[in-house]
C-alpha cells in the first residue's frame, strides 16, 4: 500500500506499520487511505500538467485541491467539470471542487551524474587527436577542451 506524497514504496510501508501500531494512530490510516485514493484517482483524470496538485480536504461532498500558483489555478478552473465527472463515475460523491493556492518552496530535483571513465586506448586517442589537430585560433578552445579531458582521465 502506497501513501500518496512519500517518494518511495519503503518509506510508505514504514509509515502504514507506525500507523498500524499505534492505538490513536491507526483511526487515522482508513483516512489516510481513502485521500490517497482520492489523490490517485484526481491525478488519473487530470492532465499531467497538474501533478503537482494535491488534495487538502473531503468533507461533506466538497473537495478542496491544493494548487501551487494562482495561474495553475486559472488553468485548472477549467478542467473541474471533466475532473468532477471522471471522480463521480470512479464512486466519489462530489457536490462542490474548490481551489486553495499554497505556495510552497520549490525543492530542486538532485541531478546524479556518472563520471566517465575512459578505456587507456580511448584516452590515448584523444591525447592523439589534441597534438594532431591543427594549431589555428578556430581549433584553440577545442584543442584545450580535448587535451584537457584526456588529462584528466589520467
Amino acid at each position: 500500500m502506497h501513501i500518496y506524497g512519500t517518494k518511495t514504496r519503503r518509506t510508505s510501508i514504514v509509515a502504514t506499520d507506525f500507523l498500524k501500531r499505534n492505538d490513536k494512530m491507526a483511526a487515522l490510516l482508513p483516512t489516510a487511505m481513502r485521500m490517497a485514493s482520492l489523490q490517485s484517482d484526481c491525478a488519473r483524470a487530470l492532465p499531467p500538467m497538474f501533478g503537482n496538485c494535491d488534495v487538502l480536504s473531503f468533507e461533506d461532498a466538497r473537495l478542496v485541491l491544493a494548487v501551487p500558483s494562482s495561474a495553475v489555478a486559472a488553468k485548472l478552473k477549467q478542467q473541474l467539470p471533466k475532473l468532477q465527472g471522471a471522480l463521480q463515475k470512479r464512486g466519489w460523491h462530489i457536490d462542490e471542487i474548490k481551489l486553495k493556492v499554497q505556495v510552497t518552496r520549490s525543492i530542486p530535483q538532485v541531478v546524479h551524474t556518472h563520471q566517465l571513465i575512459l578505456p587507456g586506448t580511448a584516452r590515448s586517442a584523444f591525447e592523439a587527436l589534441g597534438d594532431a589537430l591543427p594549431k589555428t585560433k578556430a581549433n584553440a578552445t577545442l584543442i584545450a577542451a580535448v587535451k584537457a579531458m584526456a588529462a584528466r582521465q589520467r
